[in-house]
């Protein structure tokens, strides 16, 4: 296990609402692997490494929301295989509604401020924008919400990568966007669509 320090501890407890939170993430740099080594760093391996790609994000997310009252929460979002998986950090506002802190390299995939009555509201906020460079829309299914206490505590500071957590999405049951017959009949992104995925915040 590996403790956080008191000037860490001090930063979370400052940033107490969500949109503090993605504002934090938006400034850690991405994992882009570039060792090729597949990871799934916790939330300390993430601050003292200083990147992290979005399961990562997602999971530091959920823990300093839980720090201020919020259900550590993740949510997987399942593609067809020729695309990324992404996983986000659901969270319900006191009225009810669901956001989303999301941390990726492009425009497209980011935060969702709390206006969704559901949790399919909020996944289908990203389903038009998530397609490939060929204009092919990706997204097929999402998981229900995933509340880390499942996991006890230990995933928050451990040295070890958090494979468990990430078989843990897959497992979990998950919805169907829409039946195979109109989901084969989707219309492709623009040109102009295509292009604005091309533009990352951070460069390999």
């Amino acid at each position: 296990m590996i403790d956080f320090t008191e000037k860490e501890i001090s930063i979370f407890k400052k940033l107490n609402t969500p949109t503090k939170v993605q504002d934090f993430l938006n400034k850690i740099p991405i994992n882009h692997e570039l060792d090729g080594v597949d990871t799934v760093k916790s939330p300390v391996r993430v601050i003292r490494e200083n990147n992290a790609h979005c399961i990562e994000g997602a999971i530091l997310g959920a823990y300093i929301l839980s720090l201020h009252g919020y259900k550590p929460l993740i949510l997987h979002l399942q593609t067809t295989k020729n695309d990324f998986e992404h996983v986000i950090t659901p969270f319900q506002d006191k009225s009810g509604l669901w956001g989303a802190l999301s941390k990726t390299n492009h425009y497209i995939l980011r935060y969702r401020d709390p206006v969704y009555k559901s949790i399919r509201e909020l996944v289908m906020s990203y389903f038009h924008e998530y397609a490939t460079d060929s204009g092919m829309k990706t997204l097929r299914s999402y998981s229900r919400p995933l509340n880390l206490n499942y996991f006890g505590k230990s995933w928050v500071n451990s040295k070890e990568d958090l494979w468990q957590i990430d078989e843990k999405l897959g497992e979990i049951k998950h919805f169907d966007i829409a039946p195979k017959e109109v989901l084969m009949k989707l219309r492709r992104t623009d040109n102009i669509e295509r292009q604005s995925l091309k533009t990352v915040e951070w460069e390999a």
